[in-house]
């Protein structure tokens, strides 16, 4: 997670809290006229169009009074549905042993995209991929990280 995307998860998250959901993690992209702000959020027992609509109500209260993005800017508060994004390094302890598809910054071994098996986090992540070979990578050189049913 970039900087500012991570003052984002700090501000907003005691408000998802709040509201009985976990915040899984803000992506901040830059837009040519309007950046996007999308805030995923998450419960054991899933999120309804009707939860998202009330913790986007939540948020963009908290973002209006804080102002921490600059210009104009979309919202959108959404449920990180089964091909879920990784932010953190809890996500990459909950789901070692999952399918993964990661975008690196720049190459590791020569290679910016892996698919593979998530073999956990202990002091970086670990992703076994389809021919067997470990890589080992700090989360900071994580561009995107999502999970993936079948590779």
């Amino acid at each position: 997670m970039r900087e500012r995307e991570r003052r984002l998860y700090e501000l907003i998250e005691p408000t998802v809290l709040a509201l009985g959901f976990e915040l899984v993690g803000v992506l901040w992209r830059d837009g040519k006229s309007r950046d996007l702000i999308r805030v995923y959020i998450d419960r054991e027992e899933g999120v309804t169009v009707d939860d998202c609509a009330n913790a986007s109500y939540r948020v963009t209260g908290l973002l209006d009074v804080a102002d921490p993005v600059p210009g104009e800017y979309d919202l959108e508060v959404s449920s990180p549905g089964s091909d879920r994004p990784l932010f953190v390094e809890r996500d990459f302890i909950r789901f070692a042993g999952a399918g993964l598809k990661v975008t690196l910054r720049g190459p590791v071994a020569g290679r910016r995209r892996l698919v593979g098996t998530l073999g956990g986090y202990r002091e970086g992540v670990r992703v076994i991929d389809e021919h067997g070979m470990e890589h080992c990578f700090a989360i900071s050189d994580i561009e995107s990280a999502r999970l993936v049913s079948q590779w």
